[in-house]
């Protein structure tokens, strides 16, 4: 290592790792991440989606490796959800804060690896904050814990336990403007040429949605956003301007498409980039509402993250760097044989529909029918399923497992699907030739997915 790069990973080290800072963006983070996360939960108790998803269902499609995910069923998924909420209470008042955050994160993930029909974004966004908190000294400063344990308490904090929030944050925003630089979304403007004629309807605004060069506005702004808004967010002198976009960004899509909490989660953790006088003004705000009563924390030393830890953090950032680029391997376009494409930042980017028959055979006792998906899926997984292969291959392995408990001995299960992406003509999907029982799903490239033909 020369004595440039020494000086460099030196001043890195010092300014974003090592340097103490005042704890209050931290506990802010808490504060806000725990409410939100409780909102999340009783909201979707409320609108009977824990039933819808969770338990109607009589088969969930598993992620490649979580096979052993289970449901639990009634009533053990509404306990699962009332221990997740509990959990997020007790991170709210940093009480038991690290077994509470470890709780959230590991129940909280466990229900997002039930089925991937409810594959979100910021589902996945919500397991990654959940991990790291488990792992911030975000209770040492006004929680219960610190009550309990004076000595625990501390003012100031490694720079560190922020900087990686908002790096969280970034990777969010910054890979999701890279998965907008494609073809499709800055040269087409799709799939919002399609979309936003639909919302001409709403009011005030609305009329300009159906002016082709809307789309296009919307397509090069999002890119644009997404691209320079983390390091818009890093500037003192731009972050107002750069918050205020960050609210009428999340707004604006709130107002137009249904993405649930997403907007609020996003505008509510940006916060993390402000300063520290803003985050102490507002903890101080909070501490006379309590009545907070401090102890002297000037005594106690600042938690330190050792080389083990730094470790840590840069292998999760090299992971969140490379495992979004993962679809490169893979041969065609990625918007349709969507072969690493979760987990990759891409929100919202496609318009993709489809239809799928499936057909099961044995040729010994001359047995031939059509299966009906209805039998097996919701409305909801029969829609997903119709356009994603691996779910595709899943429910035919499903449906001669089903076969077998009924006497058949060597079920064949084939399918004709057509699928239209992004408003193209609809094509067939996969080869109608296979028998999908003999292909066991690997990260291996699909080869019985066949070509987009323009």
């Amino acid at each position: 290592m020369t004595e440039t790069s020494k000086l460099l990973f030196s001043r890195i080290k010092n300014n974003l790792i090592t340097k103490e800072v005042d704890i209050a963006p931290l506990v802010i983070f808490r504060l806000v991440f725990s409410l939100l996360m409780l909102s999340s939960l009783v909201r979707f108790w409320a609108k009977g989606w824990i039933y819808d998803v969770y338990i109607l269902p009589t088969f969930h499609f598993k992620y490649f490796g979580f096979e052993w995910i289970e449901a639990l069923g009634d009533p053990g998924i509404y306990v699962l959800f009332l221990l997740v909420m509990l959990s997020s209470v007790f991170m709210f008042f940093g009480f038991f804060y690290r077994i509470a955050a470890a709780v959230f994160f590991l129940g909280f993930t466990y229900i997002e690896l039930i089925d991937k029909t409810t594959y979100l974004n910021h589902y996945y966004f919500v397991s990654l904050i959940a991990f790291l908190m488990v792992f911030l000294p975000a209770n040492q400063y006004f929680s219960i814990d610190c009550k309990l344990n004076p000595k625990l308490q501390s003012r100031t904090i490694q720079a560190w336990s922020v900087n990686l929030l908002k790096l969280q944050l970034g990777i969010v925003y910054f890979f999701a403007g890279i998965a907008k630089l494609n073809y499709e979304w800055l040269v087409n403007a799709m799939p919002l040429k399609i979309w936003l004629p639909a919302h001409a309807s709403k009011p005030v605004i609305g009329f300009l949605f159906k002016y082709t060069g809307v789309s296009y506005l919307f397509s090069w702004f999002g890119a644009l956003y997404d691209l320079a808004i983390p390091f818009l967010l890093l500037s003192k002198k731009f972050r107002p301007m750069a918050y205020l976009l960050v609210i009428i960004f999340h707004v604006l899509t709130y107002w137009l498409f249904p993405i649930g909490m997403f907007p609020f989660i996003m505008i509510s953790c940006t916060l993390i980039f402000f300063s520290e006088e803003f985050h102490k003004n507002l903890l101080r705000r909070l501490e006379v509402m309590v009545q907070w009563k401090n102890k002297d924390s000037s005594v106690f030393s600042t938690p330190r993250i050792g080389s083990f830890g730094i470790l840590s953090i840069v292998l999760l950032i090299c992971f969140q760097v490379v495992f979004p680029f993962r679809h490169l391997v893979y041969e065609g376009p990625l918007f349709w044989h969507e072969q690493g494409y979760r987990f990759g930042w891409r929100v919202m980017l496609i318009e993709k529909a489809g239809t799928a028959f499936f057909y099961a055979s044995e040729l010994e006792t001359n047995k031939h029918f059509e299966i009906r998906n209805s039998d097996y899926l919701t409305a909801n997984q029969e829609k997903m399923m119709a356009t994603q292969p691996d779910m595709i291959l899943e429910f035919a392995h499903h449906i001669a497992d089903d076969l077998k408990t009924k006497g058949w001995e060597n079920p064949e299960i084939r399918s004709e699907v057509y699928v239209t992406l992004n408003g193209s003509g609809t094509r067939p999907f996969i080869d109608s030739k296979i028998n999908l029982v003999s292909i066991q799903d690997s990260w291996k490239e699909k080869q019985w997915i066949l070509p987009f033909e323009n």
